[in-house]
């Protein structure tokens, strides 16, 4: 593709972008922004996100990524009471590391997610892309959860999603989604590294 009409296409999907993306878009990279300082008010920012793209991914057919932000917003509400009652002896929810049996669970439950999903969209949807929309699905529903848990290992979930996930968006014509994902594969990566030197050992 020439460079011409690599910037038409540009400012066809930027000229095509709603306003509800763009308040999604924003209130997505507070919460990453958020979750990044290990900061509670991720979830309060990423409720108003999800709740957005529950609409948004509905109308171009995500239907797996629609359901996502329904799980997002149930585990946001989960991950906000975990993190405001610690257990004892702690004044908040430590970071803490994976262990080998929770590692393993979250692959389970990563690939038992995907076949799932990639089974549903492909016999009982219209979905497009189900294979692709189903692995991040999967990948997500895994990174909320161990987000929610203060693990580590959230992050690896969050960016192999992240990398799926940009040229998924940008082929669904939702420019602002794609370049929300490639900023929070940056910060991902940034939130990798802080959590890292955070975490306590269990």
């Amino acid at each position: 593709m020439e460079a011409f009409d690599l910037w038409h296409l540009l400012a066809h999907n930027i000229a095509q972008s709603s306003i509800p993306e763009l308040i999604a878009v924003f209130f997505g990279l507070l919460s990453v922004y958020y979750s990044m300082k290990v900061n509670i008010l991720v979830f309060p920012t990423g409720i108003i996100s999800v709740l957005i793209y529950v609409a948004i991914t509905f109308q171009v057919g995500l239907y797996a990524d629609m359901f996502i932000n329904v799980v997002y917003f149930v585990m946001s509400v989960y991950g906000w009471y975990k993190w405001l009652r610690p257990s004892a002896g702690h004044k908040q929810l430590p970071v803490t590391f994976s262990s080998r049996k929770l590692n393993l669970i979250a692959l389970a439950t990563t690939a038992f997610s995907f076949a799932l999903m990639q089974y549903v969209l492909r016999h009982h949807t219209d979905s497009t892309v189900p294979y692709v929309d189903a692995f991040t699905t999967a990948i997500f529903i895994t990174g909320m959860w161990l987000m929610a848990l203060k693990k580590v290992e959230n992050w690896i979930y969050w960016i192999i999603g992240d990398i799926v996930s940009v040229p998924l968006y940008y082929h669904k014509e939702l420019i602002f989604t794609s370049f929300q994902f490639f900023v929070f594969l940056i910060l991902a990566v940034m939130g990798l590294m802080r959590w890292r030197k955070e975490a306590v050992y269990a």
